[in-house]
């Protein structure tokens, strides 16, 4: 009797692993395409700025505190959200998350004077808080070591696509219909990815996957959130993230007004920069995360590989502290975009180096932390940097700032992110 039953239980098992193995890089191209219309749901306030800012007489400081305000929520949310999401599975709170952010992004237009654009880019944070632990949990769940780097850097290009393709969609709204119908259009429209979602990701996400996946997942050693936060890895993790997300935010936030009042820009030559600056760093993240893959898969030790791809796209990006000291106006611009899309090295890496590093089933959790520092220099970035340019009247203290931001995660990688300072099971 047994006899007959294993072939057929081993084929069945066999048969879920092809189809799950086949829908999983389709949830990943999903997965990216979520993170794109989160990013657009950012940066259309960074589109509409200077026409926003007239209509409601908000001053620098004023306009990057309605910027930042994003962050507040979005950052303290980040590991309640982690640990619903590792409670709950990725499918429910991802479709409330999303539902949330884009009737939200569709509201702002009704929202009148700086309180209340403030209040609605609070809640639309909330809403995008579920994205990243999401996202991470089912990377980090149904990829290996040696797929992850490609699977995380396919994710990651939705990051960079977003403000990418998100500032020229914005601003060819703001444009043609005005900003008012800008947000509603977006907004509404987004509501229709929830459908592939609902459809394609089970009601379990390590249920969906076949058996020994399975096992293993469910037999990992698991660490807390105090033994996590002991690590020095994970605060070499956690400065760098915020050093990486710093230059990344200011570029989201106000590369496209330095465009514009620094250089003249019209809308259409800002979008132009701004696609091909977020673009270029879509590209080399993908790129930068097989590369890392198959070097591993050929025996290269995980964190030396990563930490390296990470540690060279820090470097890259600090060229932008150079566009300062010139008046040349093409050097300038070459800087921004280079810089931009050197960043792209470190992407894929530096996420996918985490989830390396700390042992375990608490990926959202980890995610959920590492994305709290990676926001809260969102919310420092926008406000601080309308600060700086409100102050000192140029946009030459902010881009100094970065290039600070960017050498201090150069040595945290360098000295703090190694195995040995790794999270420890008890």
């Amino acid at each position: 009797m047994s006899a007959t039953v294993r072939p057929s239980v081993k084929a069945a098992d066999s048969a879920a692993a092809v189809e799950w193995t086949d829908k999983r890089w389709w949830v990943v191209c999903l997965l990216s395409f979520g993170m794109v219309i989160a990013y657009l749901d950012r940066v259309n306030l960074s589109a509409a700025l200077t026409e926003i800012g007239k209509a409601y007489s908000l001053d620098k400081e004023q306009q990057g505190m309605a910027m930042s305000a994003f962050f507040w929520t979005y950052t303290a949310f980040q590991i309640p959200s982690g640990l619903l999401v590792d409670r709950f599975g990725v499918r429910w709170p991802y479709f409330f998350g999303f539902l949330l952010w884009s009737i939200a992004s569709a509201l702002t237009p009704w929202m009148t004077g700086l309180t209340a654009l403030i209040a609605i880019r609070m809640l639309i944070g909330l809403g995008e808080s579920v994205v990243t632990p999401s996202s991470i949990r089912y990377l980090s769940l149904h990829f290996s070591e040696k797929q992850r780097g490609l699977a995380v850097g396919l994710y990651m290009t939705g990051t960079k696509i977003g403000p990418a393709i998100g500032i020229p969609i914005a601003a060819y709204l703001v444009k043609n219909y005005g900003w008012q119908s800008m947000f509603p259009i977006i907004g509404l429209a987004s509501l229709v990815w929830l459908i592939p979602w609902m459809t394609w990701v089970g009601k379990d996400d390590i249920a969906a996957q076949p058996s020994e996946k399975r096992a293993a997942s469910q037999n990992q050693p698991s660490v807390s959130i105090g033994q996590i936060l002991k690590s020095p890895a994970m605060w070499g993790v956690i400065i760098g993230t915020y050093c990486y997300m710093y230059f990344v935010y200011y570029c989201m936030t106000w590369m496209p007004s330095y465009f514009r009042e620094r250089h003249n820009m019209s809308i259409d030559k800002m979008s132009w920069y701004a696609f091909v600056s977020f673009g270029g760093m879509a590209a080399v993240a993908a790129i930068a995360g097989w590369v890392a893959d198959r070097m591993i898969s050929k025996g290269g030790d995980p964190v030396k590989v990563r930490k390296g791809f990470t540690i060279a796209g820090f470097l890259v990006a600090a060229t932008q502290t150079l566009s300062v000291f010139t008046d040349s106006v093409p050097l300038m611009i070459f800087f921004t975009v280079f810089s931009l899309c050197g960043l792209g090295l470190a992407t894929a890496n530096y996420w996918a180096l985490t989830q390396t590093l700390v042992p375990g089933g608490r990926s959202a959790l980890v995610a959920g932390i590492q994305n709290t520092a990676a926001n809260l220099a969102g919310a420092v970035t926008a406000w601080l940097s309308g600060w700086l340019i409100q102050t000192t009247g140029s946009f030459d203290a902010p881009i100094k700032m970065v290039g600070f931001w960017l050498i201090l995660g150069v040595g945290c990688y360098w000295l703090l992110v190694r195995r040995e300072y790794a999270p420890k099971t008890a």
